[in-house]
């Protein structure tokens, strides 16, 4: 019988991100993948999930009155630790910076179990922001037994934390495997606002602002950089899947009542996301997720915020932080959209956050933690070099 290892998630990018590593361990036949619903957004879990063929193999049930996130993380730290008291797995496996993520670490740690760090090394430098993911992926790296860093410069911010350079390992990003898998795919779109859109005769502009930071007056500056846009360039089409607070679905839908050629709909299905981005001739967004995946299908993305912890978007020159002043959005949106060949040298260099085979590496890490693999492909980081030999182009 093989052993367990319990992939948590709470959130629909972990669910989508650890959705390829599950598929890749059974594949490989050394360890069993557990997909476990924390109970943090569980029906958005499964809705990713479902994407793969997938669905949770356990889902807490995690009870809620106030919303705050002590409430949330010290619910989930009790159930998993009940659950991990009966059916102790090999490792756990956490994704990125959510609640989630901290509270699979912190009990998994206290149970002695090991705990692997999916995309571990992403650091803005300033707490406050992303608040409170910037705070949380730091605490995880402090318990975790392996790091797996989606790029070189991840590895470093790690080096530079004295964390131990055996533990981390660089594998890219699996969102780029998952992306590219759903997209590859060409299904067609669930949401029926979309059903029957023919962007093929049309400029496609994906904006997304769903970062509590967004909300508010900077919405309200974005909001007004797509209608100024939708009146300057009569060719293209705006899709905006709106975040599902109902205060804010109420801002964009007074912003945007009656400005033609915008489509404003409910969160969408990941198969209609990855669609929507591999036809996409811009991207405006907050999202880091976004931010990773619209460079494989060679769509340059305006990041909606003033500080990123994908850094390595800008360096590649895939992305470029535009904030949420209306004036800039307009001025750097409209470049691209004057000029084709600007637009496609922004992702010239192509993906900085892999080449669909970061899966396949993690498998293969997380066997290697427990004594069943070695690692021909994650290669051990090792101080004072380049960080070339483990780069995933």
């Amino acid at each position: 019988m093989l052993r367990e290892v319990h992939l948590i998630g709470g959130t629909r990018p972990e669910a989508v991100k650890l959705a390829p590593v599950a598929i890749a361990m059974r594949e490989a036949g050394l360890l069993e993948p557990v997909l476990l619903a924390s109970g943090q957004h569980p029906a958005m879990v499964t809705q990713a999930l479902a994407a793969f063929g997938l669905s949770p193999d356990i889902t807490l049930t995690v009870e809620r009155e106030t919303g705050g996130q002590a409430e949330l993380l010290t619910a989930m730290i009790r159930e998993l630790d009940e659950l991990w008291s009966v059916r102790t797995p090999a490792a756990v496996i956490v994704q990125g910076d959510t609640t989630t993520s901290l509270a699979g670490a912190l009990a998994a740690f206290w149970r002695r179990i090991p705990v692997v760090h999916l995309e571990a090394g992403l650091r803005s430098g300033d707490l406050e922001s992303p608040f409170p993911e910037e705070g949380n992926r730091r605490l995880v790296a402090q318990v975790a037994a392996l790091h797996l860093a989606p790029t070189p410069l991840a590895a470093m911010n790690l080096l530079d934390e004295k964390i131990n350079p055996a533990d981390v390992l660089i594998t890219g990003n699996t969102v780029v495997d998952a992306t590219l898998a759903v997209a590859g795919r060409k299904l067609p779109f669930e949401n029926p606002l979309l059903t029957g859109r023919d962007f093929a005769n049309s400029r496609l502009v994906l904006v997304t602002a769903h970062r509590r930071e967004s909300w508010g007056e900077p919405l309200d500056r974005i909001l007004t950089a797509v209608k100024d846009l939708i009146a300057r360039y009569p060719d293209i089409e705006v899709v905006l899947p709106s975040h599902p607070n109902p205060a804010v679905r109420e801002q964009v839908d007074t912003a945007l009542a009656g400005v033609e050629r915008v489509t404003v709909t409910d969160p969408l299905p990941y198969p209609d996301l990855a669609r929507l981005l591999s036809e996409a001739y811009l991207v405006l967004t907050d999202s880091g997720g976004i931010q990773e995946e619209a460079p494989s299908f060679g769509v340059p993305a305006l990041v909606l915020r003033d500080v990123t912890e994908r850094v390595e978007s800008l360096h590649a020159g895939c992305a470029k932080l535009v904030g949420s002043d209306t004036e800039r959005i307009v001025t750097e949106a409209s470049a691209l959209l004057d000029s084709r060949v600007r637009r496609d040298a922004m992702t010239a260099n192509g993906n900085p956050y892999g080449d669909g085979l970061a899966a396949r590496r993690t498998a293969q890490a997380t066997a290697a933690l427990l004594g069943l693999a070695s690692f021909p492909d994650a290669m051990p980081v090792a101080p004072n070099t380049a960080l070339t030999s483990g780069a995933v182009a």
